[in-house]
């Protein structure tokens, strides 16, 4: 010890000989020092300091004062090593007994330490030196490197330094610190106490990389913890500043992402919150942590997030009452700044769902008192944000709050109440809204919430229908994730319907026979409503999803499928495996057969909006083998019980018919499930249907169907039994392969002989030819064979066809050549059998004609030269020659006595163009003559059925008649219209036409359609199909369609044909005629990218509002003064304007993200363009107005309108072109200021005159005070500026001149003070971006 203290005098001596020295004391010294403190420490033995201090006083050196100085200087030192033992020594120094600690503690000896604490992490950090050595390595030459040899070395060894630090150095220093903090108060000393709090917080950060594993890191952050705690005692100063300023600093690594965060959560969450039990202080300065995270959340949704999760800890290691005033808090923020109500909607759902009891019912209030209910109804308020962000957010959180309430029977009770789902105001309302939003996260968020609501679909809420028909419209959104999560949705409804729904069938129906009660009574009772609910939803989804099949997507393609399967086929199995036992032991009702959801599920099936893909369901589903034997056991089960029980109750079998659905939906599995239809059922219920109808005559069948729908008011069970004749036929024709050879043999010839007697209902007719001709092909033994047989038969019936159709035109000519010379008979037998011979004649020939376009189909190449003439006679008869029709006299035509045999007749003659081209050349004309003249709408709606298939097969002959074909877009008959409207596009989307010449402009009007379901079908052909496939088609046809629109042809200085123009415009100027068109010129903003609008921008301005102050455009006629009207609107309105990204990093999470690059490229773009362009725009504006105000034009208001928007939406552009020409600046200003005072007398005279019952000069004088005093107000605007604070009116120095007086600033600017008031007023009455 004694050559140790020898070192440490000798090294002071020499510092005391060189006072300004910066020196710092050597590390041998320290290390001596060191071992000399950690003696007496030890030892707790004085004497070593004390000979120490003996032999400093010798020299006349005083510990403390000689050693503060160069200690303070080595923990200055740039070397980690060196400053740490010199922190260790002055930390040691400071715990030696009998040692004057204050003589030794200063603030900048501490700050010192505090320092070198964080530089080394700082140098630790710095790691490697490999960045540094590279770039001395790439230096100049060798004079670069000889002249800064010395600082190389020197930059060596602090490298190496560096290297070779442990971070288990500090674990000593900081442990001395903690000690040291029980002698020094640093009360005294508020900015080290500042300083060290801040030191703490930063080591857990630094310290990351620093620290080789885990549990260094761990002890580090213990070590961390143990001095902030120390430092909330009140030896250190009041407790709330103390624990304020702890959590300030804490706050910001409790927000990051890093290991860091938990140290920060762990100090607050175990320490703090224990010592806040007993310590107000110290528990109001967390509270206060709570809501100061808030204000310091991040934006980004992932930080955000995070900072969730972290207030959320704290607020959880708070008292209840502190926590529920946190939440009253949220609830607060709810209605703040748009970043407050996104992290409160944040924020809500996991309040709720991290403590017990959120909606607890009072008795008095019920659940309104509860602090859950307010923060669900501000959730739910939120729902309908005006930002798009925070209501997706707020759906998506409302659905993972109704997924969890509704686990607790309390919380669902209390759940409903806030939400009132089903009821009129409640969250119904607010999903109708969000499911059509304009931002596809809303919706889908909308979506999302729906599927979760169908957990509290039986406890008292239900979807309304609207809701379900939205529902399934977004199944038709024009995004993937939307249609998916339509989808989603509808089938969440749906399924939990028809579980539930048959395991209580199934468990009530046994019961009910157990007991002897009435099945039918026990089951209404129960499931009234969702008998009724379940039906709407089961024909929604049917109409909403099955139709995806056809979707561009294959994964929801392959979704269809999947919920097809189990959803529909699946159910059917399991009720047709539950009926399959034919004993008589179940109840006789038919509806209880399998459950009503089951049937009505079947029903809905067959529909004829449904059935087209269903069939493309069951392709794909057979082609994967997906579909299991089950499902056609099943249906066999199915049918086979309803007999039994019809037959069971003594009825008929005569007016039995199959459950709805059953017999189509077995065709439709069957031909991949051959050997699990059992061919004695199939046979057996073609003898029983066929006897039925065999047994009557078609004359006496036509009778019965009119008697007994007018007795009974009911379709006829022989409409239903010919369907199911059909789909039985097809049923056979599939397995035919599996049947034997001699029942095969006898099915053909019975097939055969019916089609011979033209007797069946039309449907049958092709089934029965189609079921012949698979026989044919499949029992014959070669191709060859198969095609005689064919051939055979056919013309064989086509003679027989023949024939019977002659029999009828003969015989009709004959009655009318008759009659016309003869009078008839009345009331006499003869007369009566007459009558009875031609209906009998008539259903026949009926039958035939259309048996000859059935057999055409079969086999094109049949000889029909016998045939032909009679179809056009009778297709030619409504339209002959009228000398004719006076050499024959009264005769009457076929079109006039039996337009059905009319009607069948062109039909055939459709079917016949179809296979012969040169015959289809020549009637082509007629077909379209008879479109456009026939009375009928069955007529009209099958010709524009074959028109359409012409296109197919002959597209250049149709092609100059496609005008004519979209005449029927405006048919008064809507299943004319929507037909048109289907093949149109389909044919468009194949290109077998072009959208040229007025195709397009005729299609505008659909979107307007007085039907919602042809209003529908357009939105998705504009908004999904040509969005795509023709993206500027909507641009370049935008102007035209105004003037189409509003019947005007000065675009085309052509008159068109006055009937077809009107035809299809929307002429007038009354309120609905606007909206129409508006809503038109909306649907094509949508379309159109941002280059587009501004391009469209201007040529509405260059080809209208130009056109109409050159005099190219008459504004006194009454058509263009609509197109000028139309054009302000449309400049007016916010879908023509650059769509700007407000508040995109709160919605960056949630909408569609645009590449940065292109965004910011594409802004420049746009401000260029919207300059040039609003500079070449506002001198039209002023050219036209002087115009419309000499003529007196009430179009002026209109323009003064839309001038006054653009001046706020262009105000930058307007500005530097209003800056170059003063004295248009104010014409402007003054312009707008008189009619804005016109307008504001006018409105105050109307709200005068309606309020008060006074004299006209009252009201006038009334009127124009309130005028007066609102044009006071938008001049006093002008000069206090109500947008923006003026100069004057901020606390800015006032400037003097040199003789001391204020100087006031003159009103030289006032014009344009005038013009930018008036674009920040608010009776501009503007849509709010958002």
């Amino acid at each position: 010890m004694e050559e140790a203290i020898s070192q440490i005098v000798t090294e002071l001596e020499a510092h005391r000989d060189d006072p300004h020295s910066q020196r710092p004391v050597s590390e041998s010294t320290l290390l001596a020092l060191q071992t000399l403190l950690d003696y007496t420490i030890d030892k707790d033995d004085p004497i070593e300091i004390e000979n120490l201090s003996e032999q400093l006083s010798s020299k006349n050196l005083s510990l403390s004062s000689s050693l503060l100085h160069p200690l303070t200087s080595a923990m200055d030192s740039k070397v980690p090593h060196h400053s740490l033992l010199a922190s260790k020594v002055y930390l040691s120094l400071l715990l030696t007994p009998n040692f004057h600690v204050l003589s030794l503690f200063t603030p900048m000896a501490f700050l010192s330490l505090l320092r070198t604490v964080r530089c080394s992490f700082k140098n630790s950090q710095s790691g490697p030196a490999s960045g540094h050595f590279s770039r001395k390595k790439r230096g100049g030459g060798s004079r670069g490197r000889s002249k800064n040899k010395g600082n190389s070395v020197e930059a060596g060894e602090s490298d190496r330094e560096a290297i070779k630090f442990d971070i288990r150095a500090l674990f000593p220093v900081l442990e001395r610190l903690h000690l040291v903090l029980g002698l020094i108060h640093l009360d005294r000393f508020p900015d080290s106490l500042k300083a060290l709090v801040q030191t703490m917080a930063e080591i857990p950060v630094l310290a990351l990389e620093s620290c080789g594993n885990s549990s260094n890191y761990n002890r580090l952050c213990n070590l961390c913890s143990d001095i902030l705690s120390e430092l909330l005692k009140s030896e250190h100063g009041e407790k709330a500043i103390t624990a304020a300023e702890i959590l300030k600093s804490l706050s910001s690594i409790i927000l990051l992402k890093s290991q860091a965060r938990t140290f920060g959560l762990a100090f607050v969450v175990n320490r703090m919150a224990v010592m806040a039990k007993d310590l107000d202080e110290i528990r109001k300065a967390m509270v206060n942590l709570s809501k100061y995270l808030v204000g310091k959340a991040p934006e980004g949704a992932e930080p955000r997030a995070l900072a969730v999760q972290s207030i959320l800890e704290i607020v959880r290691a708070l008292e209840y009452k502190d926590q529920i005033d946190f939440a009253d808090y949220v609830v607060k923020m709810t209605c703040g700044k748009p970043q407050l109500r996104l992290l409160a909607v944040d924020l809500i759902p996991t309040l709720i769902m991290s403590f017990d009891d959120p909606l607890v019912a009072c008795s008095e209030t019920g659940y309104e008192s509860s602090w859950g209910f307010r923060c669900l109804h501000a959730l739910l308020q939120r729902c309908s944000d005006a930002t798009a962000g925070i209501r997706a957010r707020a759906l998506t959180n409302m659905a993972q709050l109704v997924g969890y309430l509704s686990r607790n029977e309390e919380n669902k009770t209390g759940l409903m109440e806030v939400i009132r789902f089903g009821e009129d105001g409640g969250i119904n309302d607010v999903l109708r809204k969000r499911c059509v939003d304009e931002k596809a996260a809303v919706r889908k968020a909308a979506l999302v919430l729906i599927s979760k609501l169908t957990a509290l679909q039986g406890e008292g809420g239900g979807f309304d229908d609207m809701l379900l028909n939205i529902m399934g419209m977004a199944c038709s959104d024009q995004l993937v994730s939307i249609r998916k999560a339509a989808i989603s949705a509808l089938s969440e409804v749906e399924s939990p319907c028809l579980s539930v729904f048959l395991g209580y069938f199934v468990s009530s129906f046994y019961y009910c026979y157990s007991t002897s009660c009435m099945p039918s009574k026990c089951f209404k009772d129960s499931w009234t409503f969702r008998k009724v609910h379940n039906d709407n939803v089961t024909k929604e989804w049917l109409r909403s999803v099955p139709r995806l099949i056809a979707d561009n997507e294959s994964s929801i393609q392959e979704e269809c499928e999947n919920l097809f399967l189990e959803l529909v086929l699946d159910r059917i199995s399991r009720a047709g495996s539950n009926v399959h036992d034919s004993s008589g032991t179940l109840g006789r009702d038919h509806s209880l057969l399998v459950s009503d959801g089951v049937l009505g599920l079947l029903k809905e099936i067959c529909n004829g909006e449904v059935a087209p893909w269903v069939k493309k369901i069951c392709i794909n589903l057979g082609k994967k083998k997906k579909l299991r034997p089950i499902i056609a056991v099943s249906l066999q089960n199915i049918i086979r019980k309803s007999e039994y029980m019809w037959l069971g109750d003594s009825k008929p079998i005569e007016k039995w018919i199959a459950p709805a659905g059953a017999w189509f939906l077995l065709s439709e599995v069957s031909g991949f499930l051959l050997k699990t239809v059992d061919w004695e059922f199939l046979y057996l219920h073609w003898q029983l249907l066929d006897k039925h109808e065999s047994s009557n005559s078609p004359f006496e069948k036509w009778q019965f169907l009119q008697e007994e729908e007018e007795a009974v008011g009911i379709l006829s069970n022989s409409v239903g039994w010919a369907g199911d004749r059909v789909y039985l036929l097809q049923t056979i024709s599939n397995v035919s392969v599996e049947l034997p050879a001699e029942p095969a043999a006898d099915l053909a010839h019975n097939l055969l002989k019916r089609i011979e007697d033209f007797s069946m209902h039309s449907m049958e007719v092709n089934a029965h030819v189609k079921a012949l001709k698979t026989l044919c092909k499949r029992k014959a033994k070669s191709p060859e064979e198969a095609d005689t047989l064919v051939i055979k038969w056919v013309h064989q019936l086509l003679s027989k066809a023949s024939d019977a159709l002659e029999m009828y035109m003969a015989k009709d000519s004959k009655i009318n050549k008759g009659s016309s010379l003869l009078t008839p008979p009345s009331g006499t037998r003869k007369g009566d059998r007459s009558s009875t011979t031609m209906s009998r004649l008539l259903a026949q020939a009926i039958s035939a004609v259309y048996t000859i376009g059935s057999l055409v189909i079969v086999c094109p190449s049949a000889d029909l030269k016998a045939i032909i003439p009679t179809l056009h006679n009778i297709i030619t008869s409504g339209v002959s020659d009228p000398k004719l029709k006076k050499l024959s006299g009264m005769s009457m035509s076929v079109k006039q006595t039996a337009p059905s045999l009319y009607i069948q007749a062109w039909l055939t003659m459709g079917k016949i163009c179809l296979a012969d081209g040169k015959l289809a050349k020549r009637y082509m004309p007629l077909f379209v003559q008879e479109m456009e003249k026939s009375n009928s709408a069955a007529l009209r709606n099958n010709i524009v059925v074959m028109m359409a298939d012409f296109c197919v097969r002959y597209t250049a002959l149709v092609d100059c008649y496609i005008s004519n074909i979209t005449k029927c877009l405006r048919d008064p008959c809507e299943l004319v219209r929507r037909q048109t409207f289907t093949l149109l596009s389909r044919l468009l989307q194949r290109d077998y036409v072009k959208w040229r010449g007025v195709l397009f402009l005729r299609f505008l009007l659909s979107l307007v359609d007085e039907s919602e379901k042809i209003r529908q079908l357009a939105d998705y052909l504009f908004g999904n199909i040509l969005k795509v496939k023709a993206p500027l088609l909507a641009y370049n046809s935008f102007v035209k369609a105004i003037f189409v629109l509003n019947d005007c042809d000065a675009h085309t200085g052509q008159t068109n044909s006055q009937k077809e123009s009107h035809l299809f415009s929307i002429r007038g100027n009354d309120e609905k005629s606007r909206c129409q068109r508006m809503h038109i010129y909306v649907s094509l903003l949508k379309q159109m990218a941002p280059e587009h609008l501004l391009a469209t921008f201007a040529k509405v301005c260059a080809e209208i509002l130009a056109s109409a102050s050159d005099g190219m455009l008459n504004i006194e006629d009454v058509t263009s003064q609509s197109v000028l009207q139309d054009a302000f609107q449309i400049l007016s309105c916010k879908e023509i304007r650059i769509p700007v990204n407000k508040g995109s990093s709160l919605e960056s999470s949630e909408m569609e993200e645009v590449a940065e690059n292109a965004a910011v490229r594409g802004r420049v773009i746009t401000q260029v363009v919207k300059k040039g362009l609003i500079q070449n725009t506002i001198p039209i504006f002023i050219e036209l107005k002087r115009l419309l105000e000499s003529k007196n034009s009430p179009l002026s208001g209109s323009l003064m309108e839309c001038l006054r928007i653009l001046l706020k939406d262009y105000k930058n552009e307007i500005d530097e072109m209003l800056v170059a020409d003063k004295q248009l600046q104010k014409e402007l200003i003054y312009d707008i200021q008189k009619y804005e005072s016109l307008k504001a007398k006018s409105t105050a005279a109307e709200a005068v005159g309606k309020g008060l019952h006074m004299g006209s000069k009252v009201t006038s004088a009334v009127a124009g005070a309130l005028a007066e005093v609102t044009a006071r107000s938008v001049l006093r605007d002008v000069n206090q500026g109500a947008g923006t604070p003026s100069l004057s009116a901020m606390n800015v120095p006032k400037l003097k001149s040199s003789t001391g007086t204020v100087v006031v600033t003159r009103q030289k600017g006032r014009s344009a003070a005038v013009l930018e008031s008036l674009r920040r007023r608010q009776s501009f009455d503007l849509d709010d971006e958002s």
